[in-house]
């Protein structure tokens, strides 16, 4: 007489008896009806462990493409304001540059040779000072 609850290998297919067939009394349930052909619930579990792995890997995925939209939009935001800067600071450099065009157009060359040496000789003493150390 096979005990509830345990389980024998037949062929491919594994049974197992049924706690019902044995409290019931059938002897028809008892004997070829009360084993259950569980590769059906060996399937549903294989099918519950992956759903629930494959439920694990799509939230991983949901909240790394969450975390990737942060980042853009931290991105985004910094490259505007250094568009920004940039666009500032070339109007900053076309201003200069139109400054030098106007005093190079004008008589005073002569200052503007001043500005150069000086400029060199600036230079010089940097390059003098990082030598030395």
């Amino acid at each position: 007489v096979p005990v509830p609850g345990t389980c024998r290998t037949l062929a491919p297919v594994v049974l197992c008896l049924t706690p019902a067939a044995v409290f019931t009394g059938d002897a028809a349930a008892a004997g070829s009806y009360g084993y259950t052909n569980s590769g059906y619930s060996v399937y549903e579990e294989e099918n519950d462990r992956l759903t629930e792995s494959l439920r694990t890997k799509v939230s991983a995925i949901k909240s790394l493409s969450i975390e990737i939209g942060t980042e853009v939009k931290n991105q985004n935001k910094m490259l505007s304001e250094m568009e920004n800067d940039f666009d500032s600071t070339g109007g900053l450099l076309g201003a200069t540059m139109g400054r030098l065009r106007t005093l190079s157009r004008g008589s005073q060359t002569k200052l503007l040779c001043y500005m150069m040496l000086f400029s060199l000789f600036v230079f010089f003493v940097i390059y003098w000072i990082i030598k030395l150390r």
